[in-house]
């Protein structure tokens, strides 16, 4: 079968690999059918050392189940499944406090042995992974059903860990897919006002659509004399970091408002930054955020997608074959696309 790797920044080539075959009683296997690549997936792409025997990319799908292991009850064979960028029982301490994330038994499928930007996929504890999709859903919500293994949910889960309510200030920094669905995230959250930072037109022209009263294309103190100028002096409630790069914590601390709350879903790219007085202590601001929990979250939301409450897949503005994956990460970096859609 065939499946994408990457060997060294910049080089992702799809190659064949041997099928994934069950390894646990708990375990399936999925024949993909949706993938994409997401933002996260250029850190890697512009740092990744020299991999000889590749690293295995992708971590969103979606599938038809094709195996399952002998102690798999709620996944069947044929059915269709959404599986999220990170694998969990869904039963142990962690998972019942909602980080599933954080599960004892749990792992990522990005860089595991098998992943998801490929034919077929190993999905380790099936049972508590996979969600299964309504039999006779129709395909033209499947890409907004995808972005629930990842994308919006991640955009969603900075606002929920956020904290954003009713008539609350929100800035949203970053205008890609996650920062797009926090947007959208905050809108149903009540936000009054939400103010994207960004400078990409048409990507900052669909997070107007997603529910942004503001934009503010300037970065740096610039971007930041902005955002105050438009909340009058006061700063944000919540402040969603969706880029992961530390210039855009350094912006996240300066337009939060004392007693405000930064959430951060980028993936962050460096390990020291200003906590001390002049960033969050004299603020009174709260930090947080993390991997999002988007297993907890899918049945929430499958619902609001299936009956058009929203619309996430929006994000998604070119659609690839696996076979020219390595043209979707150009476009992506190049931001000459917003987020490819995947079809193995």
């Amino acid at each position: 079968m065939r499946a994408t790797l990457m060997f060294t920044a910049g080089d992702v080539r799809v190659v064949e690999v041997p099928e994934p075959t069950l390894q646990r009683p708990t375990d399936a296997i999925i024949r993909v059918t949706y993938a994409c690549v997401c933002g996260s997936d250029l850190h890697p792409y512009h740092s990744l050392e020299e991999t000889p025997g590749g690293r295995r990319m992708g971590h969103e799908a979606i599938g038809v189940v094709e195996q399952v292991g002998s102690s798999v009850e709620h996944v069947r064979v044929g059915d269709t499944v959404i599986v999220p960028f990170a694998w969990s029982d869904n039963t142990c301490t962690f998972c019942r406090d909602g980080v599933t994330t954080s599960c004892l038994h749990g792992g990522f499928f990005d860089g595991a042995p098998s992943a998801t930007q490929a034919e077929k996929l190993l999905v380790p504890q099936a049972d508590g992974t996979a969600v299964v999709i309504p039999e006779g859903t129709e395909e033209s919500l499947m890409p907004s059903l995808l972005t629930l293994s990842d994308v919006y949910l991640t955009g969603y889960h900075a606002a929920r860990t956020g904290g954003v309510a009713t008539g609350h200030t929100v800035v949203v920094i970053g205008d890609g897919a996650v920062g797009l669905s926090a947007v959208l995230a905050s809108r149903l959250m009540g936000a009054a006002t939400i103010i994207l930072m960004g400078r990409h037109e048409d990507r900052t022209a669909l997070g107007r659509e997603f529910g942004a009263t503001h934009i503010v294309a300037e970065r740096g103190a610039e971007g930041i004399a902005q955002v105050i100028e438009i909340t009058g002096g006061e700063g944000a409630h919540v402040v969603l970091e969706a880029v992961g790069h530390l210039p855009a914590y350094e912006q996240a601390y300066g337009v939060v408002r004392p007693g405000g709350t930064i959430s951060r879903v980028g993936v962050p790219q460096y390990e020291e930054a200003p906590v001390g007085f002049r960033s969050l202590f004299g603020k009174n601001a709260t930090l947080t955020g993390g991997p999002a929990t988007v297993r907890a979250y899918i049945e929430a939301a499958l619902p609001q997608v299936l009956d058009g409450t929203i619309d996430p897949g929006r994000v998604f503005d070119r659609e690839l074959p696996l076979d020219e994956i390595a043209e979707a990460y150009r476009l992506m970096d190049s931001r000459e696309a917003l987020k490819v859609l995947i079809r193995p």
